[in-house]
């Protein structure tokens, strides 16, 4: 390999590392400021958590419509139109005077987040060769991980010392950092326009249906109208499926899921997994502060234990994904996150932090397990024009699945605590609420390992 092409492979894999490190990090840091939130805000928990579901809810609808103008218009493009509108809406959102306002601003966010999802794996694996796919994956999981390791730490100091607006303000100069690594790394990619054939029912179609799902979801336990709206949304499922058949030019490929076992079960997988793990952050993070009595400084320290392990064994177990089977490592990884979920189904009022210390470990190990592999296994089985979509399709699974996990933790702190505000529970009626949520994801997690063990070596 020439320096020319060994040089622009480590550009864009930094471009890579640091935009996969920024929305994960504004993510972890803010989950510390949730009872800040619900104090200067005067809003109930429920209210609270959608600052969190609004932008997962986002990214899920328009990952994959962005991953396909990004296949036909250049990822690179995409990309840093992405992660420009992210940095500005970071700094838009310390600005909030409502909670409506940060909502708003959220959805927003989402949107631009879904460009830089729907791209930055894509343009990562096209430079470098087959062999290496899993090496590399592994480390921009790891900047993931590194970002949730990061985002409880600083986001606890920041929302302790200079309040919640600090994190997006931090969140702001990051990604205007990863902004200029993209300008510099992302490389120039000669496209063609739009076809006239472009599928603009079916990308519209796409969006209206994951929104009226997830917000249907969302919605159960506190609107009359959410089964209906839930309901819609897989309505419009069925429907979307046969307008793609018939399109010239769909927003996805049916066949990709039709005619590839490992592709539908790896995604599926990932579905499943995510939707079991995402919420554990949420709700260990109100355990340690309303129950524990900690602060959310303190609170960040600890829960820097599961992403710390993620990102130390990402980079791992992607390189040996080039080797081993990944459906085989993908699969253990979420055999350890059940056994997790079980302990954490486990905790009291005065459970000792080492439990919680050591059960965070299992998770962490778990997860680091099962992405990079699972995402090796969605990537290996398309060409390199769909890797755009297929990574779209991938982010979505795991935003859909992020909106599920704490859909289903609104759901049940709704059912439980109604309008009653976090903070003003009985410890004792907080824990037998989380208990409900982990015992919902256990049964998740478990779906997902079979789901996994389904795959055949690709």
């Amino acid at each position: 390999m020439d320096k020319v092409q060994e040089k622009k492979q480590h550009n864009v894999l930094r471009m890579a590392v640091v935009t996969s490190f920024i929305t994960t990090f504004m993510g972890s840091a803010l989950n510390l400021s949730i009872p800040n939130l619900e104090e200067q805000f005067q809003v109930s928990g429920a209210m609270v958590g959608w600052v969190v579901t609004a932008f997962t809810i986002a990214v899920a609808a328009f990952s994959v419509p962005m991953g396909k103008i990004a296949d036909a218009k250049g990822r690179r493009k995409v990309l840093i139109i992405g992660i420009s509108t992210f940095a500005v809406l970071s700094f838009l959102c310390a600005f909030s005077t409502t909670i409506w306002m940060l909502l708003a601003l959220r959805v927003l966010q989402g949107v631009a987040a879904a460009m830089i999802f729907s791209t930055n794996n894509a343009i990562l694996i096209s430079v470098f060769p087959g062999s290496e796919r899993g090496r590399v994956l592994g480390l921009s999981t790891a900047a993931v991980y590194v970002g949730l390791s990061v985002g409880p730490v600083v986001g606890g100091v920041l929302n302790t010392r200079l309040g919640w607006q600090s994190i997006f303000f931090v969140t702001c100069g990051v990604a205007i950092a990863a902004l200029v690594l993209a300008i510099i790394g992302a490389p120039e990619r000669q496209t063609e326009v739009l076809s006239v054939d472009f599928d603009l029912a079916g990308n519209i179609l796409y969006i209206v249906m994951i929104i009226a799902f997830l917000y249907g979801l969302t919605n159960l336990s506190i609107s009359k109208y959410g089964w209906m709206i839930m309901t819609g949304g897989l309505i419009l499922c069925v429907l979307f499926v046969m307008v793609e058949r018939k399109a010239a030019d769909p927003v996805i490929r049916v066949t990709m899921f039709s005619h590839d076992a490992v592709f539908t079960l790896s995604n599926l997988s990932a579905l499943l997994n995510y939707g079991a793990t995402f919420a554990i952050s949420y709700l260990v993070s109100i355990y340690l502060q309303i129950v524990m009595g900690y602060t959310s400084q303190t609170a960040g320290l600890i829960l820097i234990v599961m992403p710390a392990v993620q990102a130390a064994f990402s980079p791992l177990m992607g390189k040996l994904s080039d080797r081993v089977p990944p459906y085989k490592l993908a699969s253990a990884g979420m055999a350890l996150c059940v056994v997790g979920l079980v302990l954490f189904s486990m905790l009291t009022v005065n459970m000792p932090i080492w439990y919680i210390v050591v059960t965070m470990i299992i998770v962490g190990f778990g997860f680091a397990l099962f992405s990079s592999p699972n995402t090796n296994a969605v990537m290996s089985c398309v060409s390199k024009e769909d890797y755009s979509v297929a990574n779209s399709i991938l982010a979505t699974m795991r935003t859909v699945g992020h909106s599920s996990s704490m859909a289903i933790v609104t759901i049940v702190v709704g059912l439980n605590l109604g309008d009653m505000g976090l903070a003003e529970a009985p410890p004792t009626m907080l824990v037998s609420t989380m208990h409900k949520c982990f015992y919902i994801f256990i049964v998740l997690c478990i779906a997902g390992v079979f789901m996994s063990l389904k795959r055949k070596t690709k």
